[in-house]
């Protein structure tokens, strides 16, 4: 039997547990059994964004069985590693282990295809429209820099880590005719506890000239602070005493009274404004819908900046330099990260509730088990 956790698409706050009989495989399909996987809040701002950015799409959810109520419900994309049990793709025997986009789940069907030496793309049709970086599985037999011992830190890190990469990239606009962080000496980034501000603040602290802001809780400072990748801390509802710029803004919270405090202290010092994220996606910010002061925030997608490079640097220099810098963050973040483990479906859903309202530990990595 297939068992998932699903989310209602316009409610994040309410999921359930569905078990369905598996389906029949048809030719070149594989079944997979997930092993575990990572939950963090990049997954709660995969549901946040799940319509605008297609999310929902990677993995569609049954209608018209025991569990159509009528609502649209979602299964929210994860990241962590999964087993072929069933095959009938000569090119994924049983027993191949792979790395990549998994639905809270105990099993996955896919489609393999345009498979290389390291791993292949899931060409079912529903994915065909999708982001070549989320249809693409790792065979972690061929994967040289695959280790063993950096699984969980793979599961939980990897996929915000190169988010956050792709973020410093395009800032600090390396290879553009841009200025360096858009000529900025400041860099505010908001939701400064979570593990993709973590990651950006990270490689931003290694460039010369730009100070780095971390905004956050009052519960969150000390930990925050403690890491050493910020220059300064700020806690929300303190926006004004922010350092004076020009600044740029990567938003990862997207809580509108944050983003209107930051915008209001630079207003035209404010050089450029990303949105990343929903982290604080049930924060009520009232009812102003006046425009931001300075910039028109500017929607940042991971994939397409990964595209460009893989386009200009080539994979194997993509790979090289990212692979240096995770290598890096990796063994660094053993100084602060613990992992947690979460096994069963019920268990996982309580997890995934809790994360939606924001109540997990940022100390905690969580692996999880459906079956």
């Amino acid at each position: 039997m297939e068992t998932v956790i699903e989310v209602v698409r316009n409610d994040v706050a309410t999921s359930r547990v569905a078990v369905r009989p598996e389906a029949t495989l048809t030719p070149g399909q594989v079944r997979f059994t997930v092993e575990s996987f990572a939950l963090t809040s990049n997954n709660i701002t995969y549901a946040v964004f799940g319509e605008a950015m297609r999310y929902w799409d990677f993995f569609p959810v049954p209608s018209g069985d025991a569990f159509d109520d009528g609502r649209a419900w979602g299964r929210v994309p994860v990241w962590g590693f999964a087993v072929a049990t069933e095959s009938l793709c000569e090119a994924v025997p049983v027993g191949s282990r792979v790395y990549g986009y998994l639905p809270m789940a105990n099993t996955l069907v896919m489609t393999p295809g345009k498979a290389d030496d390291t791993g292949f793309i899931d060409v079912a049709a529903h994915r065909a429209p999708m982001a070549t970086a989320y249809n693409r599985y790792v065979m972690v037999a061929e994967d040289p820099a695959h280790l063993p011992e950096l699984e969980n830190h793979q599961m939980v890190l990897w996929p915000l880590f190169m988010t956050s990469f792709m973020i410093d990239d395009f800032i600090a606009s390396e290879g553009t005719d841009r200025p360096e962080f858009f000529g900025a000496s400041v860099a505010v980034i908001s939701s400064a506890s979570s593990k993709t501000s973590i990651g950006a603040a990270f490689l931003m602290k290694r460039r010369s000239g730009v100070t780095v802001i971390g905004l956050t809780s009052p519960s969150n400072r000390s930990f925050v602070e403690s890491l050493g990748c910020y220059d300064r801390v700020v806690t929300y509802g303190e926006e004004t005493t922010l350092p004076d710029g020009p600044a740029v803004y990567v938003d990862i919270a997207g809580d509108r009274a944050v983003n209107r405090g930051v915008h209001g202290r630079y207003d035209d010092d404010l050089l450029y404004s990303m949105v990343v994220g929903g982290t604080h996606w049930n924060v009520d910010t009232g009812d102003d819908r006046s425009p931001l002061a300075g910039p028109k925030p500017e929607f940042f997608f991971a994939p397409s900046q990964i595209a460009l490079r893989s386009k200009e640097w080539g994979k194997a220099g993509l790979d090289a330099r990212v692979g240096d810098a995770w290598r890096e963050f990796a063994r660094w973040s053993n100084e602060w990260l613990r992992f947690d483990a979460t096994e069963g479906p019920e268990s996982v859903k309580a997890l995934f509730d809790r994360m939606s309202t924001g109540s997990v530990d940022p100390r905690l990595g969580h692996i999880c088990r459906v079956a």
